[in-house]
């Protein structure tokens, strides 16, 4: 990266007071981070069967030398701790795959078998794990899977280690809590293309690896970029206390919906005193929503499903682990651990809510609010992933909303209208550089960022703008304990450099669709019907799915695109077509793009009707853009 800038004197200085201000001589991560270790994968890369990497652990090489000047040392202490890569043994018959993806794959052993749990984003991913465990600990078959909820990083590699054939044939249990297919599909596929594109800058997807771009996530060092694949649930976790026996292996289960995912549990095997905390109690402070998008989360219930999990489960417990991290030894310990990320939470929920019924809006609140000593001198507690700042403005998001209250932001002018106005005010954009550039040799890169990113919007071709405000954001990445804000920092940097990278990540694959309901399908269609274009139209379609023993009825009217089961007996208007066919044949055609025509004519689709109706139907639909602009207009 030739053109990027060096950190400044300000960035420095600031490194400086942190590595005098926190707790480096606690160094009991660094023995819990790698205690148990086996084996790594030599080398750390897995490719696709062409050749193309996936996953490049090595690349991490540089984690071992002394921190920078470019890199906050505490970021740069967790990276290295996270880069730890291999097998562990977390405790008898319980092991981990770590550092080969941005989660943990963990893996329990049974009467014939092994248990999966969370295999990873990706199918290449996973399957490379599971080959590392087998090597040294024998060729078990997989005798169970479980998602401990329903973000990608934790099922998305299914099919690297059980096919949906084996799954099936052999009964192999697919457990996973109450509403996890919904949320895992609807996920990625609602506002999919918005998020995929997000989570590119969040996660760094582009940077070189290296001191001056993407040292890690926080989380976990950064995602994969094999094949999403899932196998549905065929076990749902209803309540906390159920209880089931996989391969003679004892599990008690707790569900904590609201938490780090609207569908999330943590489970407990008593007879080796273990917990596996999913990803409610991590080695950072979490999101309360992420930069990339998401539901936003509830810290109050997060903190109330945290003390019961200590009650339910700690204090007769000898490790806890989650699916990212390295876990925590000790009773005593787990149970302080536990209990300091329930209060992180709950303090974080509970002072915004005071603040705000004082008055306070969420950017006030982000800048005021400080966490107790206690907490804020835990490393695990220390804002890698989330941030206090970003945190507190989604708690505020949750209970008011995007309005602060102040008639003076309830109608703003939208982003490139109200660049070109505040460049007018400020004199034009000649004079906005000069005094930014003043800025900008203050240190006050913020600022720097504000004022100079109202030139790029209003006059785009504004090189000299770009340039300073990729050195501000430079500045800002490089200064970041949080490696979220740094990977956005420093993608925003590079864009504006060297343009658009698109989203490389997909998420949206074969399998994943194969899962979405009936309901899904259409509201996935729904979400692509351009309103103006469709104003004037109306179109009543009837799909008759013959796996499924049901009709259902499509209609748009007013650009807006309504779907329900027919129902029997109720006098309806007549359809324009009726289609007679599979599930399966539906989505390939309305999803994955392939020709009705053939498809018809090959038999799989049945016709009664106007079939052209379904072409003015499908001729409303917009493309979404995975390449949309993020720091330009």
């Amino acid at each position: 990266m030739p053109d990027v800038t060096e950190p400044t004197e300000v960035i420095v200085a600031a490194r400086q007071r942190a590595e005098t201000m926190l707790p480096f001589a606690d160094d009991a991560d660094l023995a819990d981070a790698h205690r148990g270790f086996l084996a790594a994968l030599e080398p750390g890369v897995v490719t696709q069967d062409d050749g193309s990497v996936v996953w490049d652990n090595d690349s991490y090489g540089f984690l071992r030398e002394p921190c920078p000047a470019s890199v906050h040392p505490s970021l740069w202490r967790q990276s290295g701790l996270v880069a730890a890569q291999g097998l562990f043994e977390v405790t008898e018959g319980i092991y981990q795959i770590r550092g080969l993806d941005l989660s943990n794959m963990t893996l329990v052993e049974g009467d014939q078998g092994v248990i999966v749990i969370d295999p990873l984003i990706s199918a290449e991913t996973a399957a490379a794990g599971l080959r590392l465990y087998r090597e040294h600990r024998g060729d078990r078959p997989v005798t169970g899977l479980i998602y401990t909820h329903s973000h990608v990083d934790h099922f998305g590699g299914a099919h690297g280690v059980v096919t949906p054939e084996d799954a099936a044939t052999s009964g192999i249990p697919v457990i996973a809590p109450a509403g996890f297919l919904e949320h895992a599909v609807s996920e990625n596929v609602y506002a999919g293309t918005a998020m995929a594109r997000r989570a590119a800058y969040m996660y760094g997807a582009v940077l070189p690896r290296g001191p001056l771009g993407q040292v890690g996530a926080g989380l976990g060092q950064t995602t994969s970029i094999g094949t999403v694949t899932l196998i549905a649930p065929t076990v749902d976790i209803t309540e906390t206390g159920q209880e089931l026996t996989v391969d003679g292996v004892r599990i008690v289960f707790q569900i904590t919906p609201g938490t780090e995912a609207p569908a999330e549990m943590n489970f407990y095997f008593p007879d080796r005193r273990a917990l596996c905390m999913a990803e409610n109690a991590t080695h950072t402070l979490h999101n309360i929503v992420t930069l990339r998008g998401a539901l936003v989360r509830d810290p109050h219930v997060w903190a109330k499903y945290l003390t019961e999990a200590i009650n339910l489960f700690a204090r007769e417990s000898d490790v806890v682990f989650a699916s990212h991290h390295w876990p925590t030894w000790g009773t005593e310990r787990l149970v302080e651990y536990l209990a300091l990320q329930r209060d992180l939470y709950g303090y974080l929920h509970d002072q915004t809510l005071r603040m705000l019924n004082q008055g306070y809006v969420g950017a006030e609140i982000a800048e005021q609010l400080t966490l107790p000593p206690a907490i804020e001198n835990a490393w695990h507690a220390r804002g890698y992933y989330g941030s206090v700042n970003h945190n507190v403005k989604a708690i505020y998001q949750r209970y008011l909303g995007w309005f602060d209250g102040n008639p003076a932001h309830l109608w703003e002018h939208p982003p490139v209208e109200s660049a070109r106005r505040h460049v007018e005010f400020m004199g034009g954009a000649e004079e906005v550089l000069r005094k930014a550039r003043e800025s900008y040799a203050e240190g006050d890169y913020r600022w720097v960022a504000q004022v100079v990113d109202y030139v790029v919007f209003a006059e785009p071709g504004n090189e000299a703008a770009k340039d300073l405000l990729a050195a501000a954001y430079e500045q800002l990445g490089y200064g970041a304990e949080n490696a979220t804000w740094r990977n956005f920092y420093l993608s925003g940097a590079y864009e504006l450099r060297y343009g658009s990278f698109g989203t490389p990540t997909k998420t949206s694959s074969q399998s994943m669709l194969g899962a979405l309901t009936i309901e899904q399908i259409f509201d996935a269609m729904a979400l692509r019907v351009d309103g103006p274009k469709a104003w004037d139209m109306h179109v009543i379609t009837d799909w008759d799915l013959t796996d499924e023993g049901r009709v259902h009825r499509l209609e748009l009217r007013n650009g807006r695109l309504t779907h329900y089961d027919r129902p029997e007996g109720v006098a309806l208007p007549d359809a324009d077509a009726e289609f007679t066919l599979t599930r399966a044949t539906m989505i390939r055609v309305l999803l994955q793009g392939e020709d009705f025509g053939v498809a018809a004519a090959a038999g799989d689709i049945g016709i009664e009707g106007d079939p052209t109706k379904l072409a003015a139907l499908v001729g409303v639909f917009d493309e979404p853009d995975p390449d949309f602009a993020i720091v330009t207009p």
